[in-house]
């Protein structure tokens, strides 16, 4: 049988020492950040990015210092919706400076390393297998965070994408999250799957706030009567409780909310009225889960 030389350390490479800096910034940066809440869902398609972005603005409207974290590395949609897609990055000290959007709100996200609209990330390695992609992701993310100089934020939200594993680095990098926000839209499919995240979850250590229902019904332009395009989920989509999973709200179609996803929120005046309304109550949900007491 073949032997294999021992390898002590890391091979004389210093990688242990480069992460173990790294994970030292991090947690020095974090100090700084107040809560770390992360909106996930398992199911794509449920508009977490919308959501996402609408909690932040609605934070900060209403004076509270706020970040975005666009932890979706190979899908990330944060800068355009926020209007900053060409915004250029400057280092700050030790640091990158995330570059701001309405409100205020800092945001962080790799499309605002790629050199060109729709250049996808290219995850070279020794090997095409996706065991190594998920290792050169874990390590972008890591590297995303810790060189972000955030400075003092009350709240940072993280825009995770429709993986579980990137859940999970996000906990052992972060440590405990303050609490993870769960979207789902009212079909049964979409529902049934986010049981299963909120128990993964849980079994992960994270608090869970509870659950925004999005795309819940849109008004008719002509009679204003309701209507709801999607079938079968209502029945669950209010008794997430019976998991821990309390109902923050729902959140109805609405063209401001598609202006948002597709032309950025730029101005503050394009966050009032609407489906935006519905992120009053809910964010009030979410600060009484945190403790925090400002309103």
């Amino acid at each position: 049988m073949k032997k294999y030389k021992e390898v002590v350390g890391d091979g004389g490479s210093n990688i242990i020492a480069q992460v173990t800096e790294k994970l030292s910034a991090l947690s020095a940066r974090m100090k700084n950040v107040k809560y770390k809440i992360a909106v996930m869902s398992g199911k794509g398609g449920v508009g977490k990015s919308t959501v996402t972005v609408s909690l932040a603005a609605n934070m900060a409207k209403n004076g509270f210092k706020v970040g975005i974290l666009d932890a979706d590395l190979n899908g990330p949609s944060i800068p355009k919706m926020m209007g900053i897609e060409t915004a250029k990055l400057a280092t700050e000290g030790d640091g990158v400076r995330p570059p701001t959007g309405a409100y205020g709100i800092k945001i962080m996200s790799t499309e605002l390393f790629m050199s060109a609209h729709g250049q996808p990330i290219n995850w070279d390695g020794p090997s095409s297998t996706y065991s190594w992609i998920s290792v050169m992701e874990a390590t972008a993310l890591r590297e995303l965070v810790a060189d972000t100089a955030w400075g003092e934020l009350d709240f940072l939200f993280i825009d995770l994408p429709p993986v579980l594993a990137r859940f999970r680095d996000l906990t052992q990098l972060l440590g405990k999250l303050d609490g993870t926000i769960v979207v789902t839209i009212p079909t049964g499919i979409s529902n049934r799957i986010v049981v299963k995240s909120i128990n993964a979850v849980r079994e992960m250590g994270s608090p869970i706030i509870g659950v925004i229902e999005n795309m819940k019904g849109f008004a008719c332009v002509k009679c204003g009567a309701e209507n709801n395009p999607y079938e079968g989920g209502d029945e669950m989509a209010e008794s997430f409780d019976w998991i821990g999973a309390p109902y923050l709200g729902r959140v109805p179609f609405d063209k401001k909310l598609l202006a948002l996803s597709n032309e950025g929120l730029t101005e503050p005046g394009a966050n009032a009225g609407g489906a935006l309304d519905a992120f009053d109550g809910i964010n009030k949900k979410i600060l009484a889960f945190v403790g925090e007491t400002r309103s």
